[in-house]
């Protein structure tokens, strides 16, 4: 199982090494804490760069609250703050834009057959450098098994963002994630993301290699 997540993270690496110039990286670090009774907190950082693993311009740190009210529903609650740098470099000042988030989060998920279908809607309160602002997303996936027997799944994901001034749309997102879990605690992910900007004022970018690592402090109900 090991081998073929390898074979897929080593795929991504060789191919956006080649294209460095114009794929940036998408570090994402998560971790979880059981409490029982549907409860889950988190917290996640994320290091983004323009080219590969080169003039970083982005990091994010968030933490919050989920809720499992249905198997198919699942309520969160988060804080986070978010920083943007000019372009040109590693961290360079003065900064893009900063940032408090406050956002309330529906997820919505159904399973037909071996496809589980995701749909997420998110309200950002933002607290930003140029003032407050209201934005609202929805980011529809769709994942697949496609080696069961080793926990190796596929992912396809489509976000919208929108605000309630104009120009009204502001960016697509979209991904395709190879998702690898060897045990209950512990995921891995690879991917690719592209994403379209229209008049955006935070984190850009149009190509990212994505690598994350998701751990989970589990209940002793679930050992």
């Amino acid at each position: 199982m090991l081998k073929r997540f390898s074979t897929f993270f080593l795929l991504f690496f060789n191919v956006f090494q080649t294209s460095g110039q114009s794929t940036g990286s998408w570090n994402i670090l998560n971790l979880r804490i059981d409490l029982n009774n549907g409860f889950t907190l988190f917290a996640e950082g994320q290091l983004r760069s323009l080219k590969y693993y080169n003039e970083f311009h982005y990091h994010e740190f968030k933490g919050g609250i989920n809720y499992k009210a249905h198997k198919n529903l699942m309520l969160s609650m988060a804080v986070g703050k978010y920083d943007t740098y000019k372009e040109g470099g590693n961290f360079e000042l003065p900064k893009n834009n900063s940032e408090i988030r406050l956002w309330p989060q529906v997820q919505i998920s159904q399973e037909i057959n071996k496809f589980k279908i995701e749909n997420r809607f998110r309200t950002e309160m933002r607290f930003t450098s140029q003032g407050y602002k209201n934005r609202f997303r929805n980011r529809l996936g769709v994942i697949y098994p496609i080696f069961p027997e080793d926990n190796i799944e596929l992912g396809v994901f489509n976000e919208l963002f929108f605000t309630n001034n104009e120009p009204y749309f502001e960016r697509n997102r979209f991904s395709v994630n190879v998702f690898y879990k060897p045990g209950p605690a512990n995921s891995f992910m690879v991917g690719f993301l592209n994403q379209f900007d229209y008049k955006i004022n935070d984190e850009t970018g149009k190509n990212f290699v994505q690598i994350g690592y998701y751990h989970t402090i589990l209940s002793k109900k679930k050992f």
